[in-house]
């Protein structure tokens, strides 16, 4: 299964750059484009996780990444509750309707 142009098109809207050979790959195991940008998302937490989430250098700097990590499980989730599909009705434009005015 290839991915399409709407399909890297989600994935990039999602993710930001993507490895397009890696999320083949990926779409070929789990057959579907979202579950493709949750298992990424959920790679980018787990990285994140892995470190101490704070670090503090007294009087120089703080690097804190539990924003990010409640970030990235916000976009899980939003991903994870959307019905399953292509991601292909995410990269198409939608007509907007003008109200009439009396």
């Amino acid at each position: 299964m290839a991915l399409t142009e709407p399909d890297l098109a989600y994935l990039r809207a999602q993710l930001g750059t993507v490895d397009q050979a890696d999320a083949e790959t990926r779409l070929r195991r789990l057959g579907d484009v979202r579950m493709v940008a949750v298992e990424i998302l959920r790679e980018r937490r787990a990285t994140l996780v892995a470190d101490p989430l704070t670090v503090t250098v007294q009087g120089v700097a703080t690097v804190n990444n539990a924003e990010n990590v409640r970030a990235l499980e916000r976009q899980i989730a939003d991903i994870s509750a959307t019905d399953t599909g292509t991601g292909a009705e995410f990269a198409l434009p939608v007509p907007i309707a003008r109200r009439r005015t009396r």
